[in-house]
């Protein structure tokens, strides 16, 4: 199998932090591999040097096969606001778009040469379905209207045009930095489908461990400034993680054990010694640095009381809301209860996120009511992530909310204790927020939202750039959560761990209430559409049939001195073949003369043209 890229020594420091240091691993044609590790340990870092887009200090060597094409799809792809989508996406098509140009001006110029050279080039690159490929990928991506401009798509359309230029280059090595943020769920499944049967290489991070789970072959993790390769998918990977550190953990153990007895052998030992022991007095110290390592990792601890909660959470009656002609809420009546955990899911622009705002009170509704119980006070983790003042610190953010947090068991626990448990540790309070890296500000939010106390959680896509040892404490959170949960999110491992039923928006303002975890919706919903192709072929197949029915009844409907024709001609055949058999019956005799032979022959050939006659009077009628 060949390597499709080498990698040896590479190294990344944020002036006094180290990244990584001095990693090196190979990556062959076909593996399918996930990166993991801890927001801030550098994976967006480490695979912006692969791509080419910053650099390895102190050296190092990133090595791709020749000729192979790499893709990069960035978190926060940079476009032109001012193009078209159409005219954006050509522009980044490379070698398929220079080469259909170049067989422009080959054929303006008349040079004959050039033309043939150029029409090679469009062969090669397959240049003369670029138009058709680019108009089918946008498609299937759902991005319509390709005359709008790059400034007027949301976010999770420009990812999805981030998206298509990805897929259009045909690559064979893929580097993708959580290609699934800001996808609405269809699109991802759309996403991962394509990653599952394309032959293409691949590297990743992403914390959506199903698509993880579903594409992957491989997992790096870089783990105290190492890089390991588990063989195996998300799952795989947990109990193979677990069961090397179960053996790493024996052997700190195993060496803990035998340094007391060599420190017992150290402090006995008289102090002129032999060359014999004072190799044994280096292995001593070898040992004390084996048995002195920590399998401890640092995660974030989320412990915060929320507020008492009374009977009366949200009450909604009738209410609606729209933007211009567009209905994005239509007579919802819902009374929210206490323990309630409930997941929203819908397309991108069907309303989630303006629902939230109403459920807040950020926005007022068109017509109907909403009343919040007197007790209710809401946490709300809004998609667009924390807000701050220019050179505002950690610590600043922090101490604007509180200087005390309450904890679950009631005592109360300093600000900056608590931005330890969310790993900020003392050194980084006097830290810059805008500095931070995208996982860092959204703990950051998460924890300003926890600790005023709320009694109802309001998240609207709080898995974007978490990482995946975040998100699995918050999810234990979030299963004991006391309180009311409203979560948007297109992580549908994260819903299906924290939310009991679902809001599913369909459109138009219509909401459809399913009670059941988002595996068991999608469930639901290829059952109803292997139902509906089904009655779909069925009416297919009876509008084929139904002609045929047409003609039968057709046949019925003959008149009286047709069916009477038909009747004749019907008796008229069957004479007719009955006489052309006994005709034939004299020609195979033997006892006829020559004369005879021929003028029966003659007979013969007559009834046949006359029987081809009537048979086709009789299958005109019988039509």
């Amino acid at each position: 199998m060949a390597s499709y890229l080498q990698v040896e020594n590479i190294s990344k420091s944020y002036g006094d932090r180290t990244l990584f240091s001095d990693i090196s691993f190979n990556i062959n044609e076909g593996d399918k591999i996930a990166l993991i590790a801890p927001n801030g340990t550098g994976k967006s870092s480490l695979l912006k040097i692969l791509a080419g887009v910053e650099s390895s200090d102190r050296g190092g060597e990133v090595k791709f096969m020749k000729d192979i094409r790499v893709a990069f799809l960035d978190q926060n792809t940079s476009f032109d606001p001012d193009r078209h989508i159409f005219d954006e996406v050509y522009s980044r098509m490379d070698s398929r778009s220079a080469a259909v140009g170049e067989y422009e001006q080959a054929v303006a110029s008349g040079d004959r040469r050039r033309i043939d050279e150029a029409t090679a080039a469009m062969e090669a690159c397959d240049g003369w379905s670029l138009e058709h490929d680019i108009h089918q990928v946008l498609s299937s991506l759902h991005i319509d209207r390709l005359d709008r401009r790059m400034c007027e798509l949301s976010g999770g359309e420009a990812k999805r045009v981030a998206i298509a230029c990805m897929i259009l280059q045909h690559a064979d090595f893929l580097i993708l930095d959580e290609p699934t943020n800001h996808l609405d769920i269809d699109i991802i499944e759309y996403l991962e489908a394509y990653l599952q049967r394309s032959r293409c290489t691949l590297l990743m991070v992403t914390h959506d461990r199903y698509f993880l789970d579903r594409v992957c072959n491989t997992i790096f993790e870089i783990d105290r400034g190492e890089l390991i390769v588990y063989k195996g998918n998300y799952a795989e990977y947990l109990a193979k993680r677990e069961e090397r550190y179960a053996n790493m953990q024996a052997a700190i153990d195993k060496s803990r054990n035998l340094l007391r007895r060599e420190l017992e052998w150290i402090r006995s030992t008289p102090q002129a010694r032999t060359g014999k022991a004072r190799y044994r007095i280096n292995a001593f110290y070898d040992l004390k640095d084996r048995a002195s390592v920590s399998l401890h990792t640092d995660n974030v601890e989320i412990d915060v009381a929320s507020s008492r909660l009374g009977r009366k959470i949200i009450d909604c009656t009738d209410v609606s809301f729209s933007y211009g002609e567009r209905r994005m809420l239509d007579d919802f009546s819902y009374k929210f209860t206490r323990g309630e955990k409930v997941g929203i899911v819908g397309n991108n622009g069907a309303g989630k996120s303006t629902f939230l705002d109403i459920m807040t009170g950020r926005i007022a509704p068109d017509s109907g009511i909403v009343e919040r119980g007197e007790t209710l006070r809401i946490g709300y983790y809004r998609q667009q992530g924390i807000t701050f003042r220019a050179g505002q610190t950690v610590l600043d953010t922090v101490k604007e909310i509180a200087e005390e947090v309450r904890s679950a068991d009631g005592h109360t626990i300093s600000a900056t204790l608590y931005l330890t448990k969310f790993l900020f540790p003392p050194e980084t309070f006097n830290k810059r927020v805008d500095i931070l890296s995208g996982g860092e500000q959204r703990r950051l939010y998460l924890l300003t939202i926890l600790m005023r106390n709320p009694n109802m959680l309001i998240l609207d896509e709080p898995t974007n750039d978490l990482d995946i040892m975040t998100l699995n404490v918050l999810e234990e959170y979030l299963q004991q959560f006391e309180g009311s949960l409203l979560i948007v999110s297109h992580d549908r491992y994260f819903l299906d761990k924290t939310t009991d039923h679902l809001f599913v928006f369909t459109g138009d303002g219509h909401i459809k209430d399913f009670v059941g975890r988002y595996s068991e919706y999608r469930e639901y919903m290829r059952e109803e559409q292997a139902e509906q192709r089904k009655n779909a072929a069925a009416a297919e197949k009876l509008s084929a049939v139904q002609p045929q029915r047409v003609r039968k009844e057709e046949k019925r409907k003959l008149t009286y001195k047709e069916q009477r024709e038909l009747e004749q001609i019907e008796a008229d055949l069957s004479t007719l073949s009955d006489h052309r058999r006994a005709l034939e019956e004299q020609l195979s005799s033997g006892t006829l003369g020559y004369d005879e032979l021929t003028a029966i022959s003659q007979q013969i050939e007559k009834i046949i043209e006359e029987i081809d006659v009537k048979e086709m009077r009789w299958l005109e009628l019988s039509e």
